[in-house]
């Protein structure tokens, strides 16, 4: 899939919120190596030098779009073009922070663990997901590809539960980790605009989806669920909308 970092960025803030609470919570003081794994454009670099100024940080993401971004924007830092899903670092790191970028993947099981094991340790592994995939603001893109023309060509691509409940992840790693905290917490988002909602998941899990088709079929598409999202989501009286959007957080230490 191909990234927009300019529609991607439209909702930075609410994007960035998560990511800056899981950050605060790593119980490190010192560490030397870091890796931001799906860094995206970038945007957490600035806010991991200020908690640690001295570490050494690397950024990877498959985007060329978005690393373009983040090397004009953050030039202190490594950025590698690379597949999260297989990419490791050489040697183990104090840090590997992973933010909005695991639910691409699929294979949790093997994957996360893997990359516990990529900790130094004492080290820590940082991952936030997304976990709103039951809201309408994503049942709302399986309905659209279900009842559609397109489906024969969309449905093969549509993973209803990318992301496991949290006792899943904590019977996954409890054996492996010196310590582990896994919880869960939901963003009340106020955004701003025409169908905001349906603007958010643009930049992201409705955007490969799009990618699939061509014009005009794209624009029915993308029609067909900008109407099925806004019943759900609609304006409050000063104009702008409420969106709920549920987050799972991560933190395990290597033993």
């Amino acid at each position: 899939m191909s990234w927009d970092p300019t529609q991607y960025l439209k909702f930075a803030g609410e994007r960035l919120r998560p990511a800056v609470d899981l950050l605060m919570r790593v119980p490190l003081a010192s560490p030397e190596s870091a890796i931001d794994l799906g860094c995206g454009a970038g945007n957490l670099s600035p806010l991991i030098r200020r908690r640690w100024p001295q570490v050494r940080l690397t950024g990877v993401d498959s985007s060329a779009a978005m690393l373009a971004k983040a090397r004009a924007e953050y030039p202190d830092v490594t950025f590698i073009e690379a597949d999260i899903a297989t990419w490791r670092p050489p040697q183990p790191v104090d840090l590997l922070y992973s933010n909005a970028a695991l639910h691409w993947l699929d294979d949790h099981d093997r994957l996360i663990p893997g990359l516990l094991d990529c900790v130094k340790p004492g080290g820590w592994l940082a991952i936030q997901m997304p976990r709103n995939f039951g809201a309408p603001s994503h049942t709302s893109i399986v309905e659209t590809i279900e009842q559609g023309p397109w489906r024969a060509k969309l449905e093969p691509h549509l993973r209803r539960r990318p992301v496991a409940e949290p006792g899943h992840y904590w019977r996954l790693l409890q054996g492996r980790a010196a310590a582990l905290e896994i919880w869960e917490s939901e963003y009340l988002q106020v955004l701003s605009g025409d169908n905001p909602v349906a603007e958010y998941t643009k930049g992201t899990w409705l955007k490969q989806f799009l990618d699939r088709l061509e014009e005009p079929e794209r624009g029915a598409f993308e029609s067909d669920y900008r109407h099925r999202v806004a019943q759900h989501y609609r304006p409050e009286a000063d104009g702008r909308t409420l969106f709920p959007f549920r987050r799972l957080f991560i933190l395990a230490q290597k033993a």
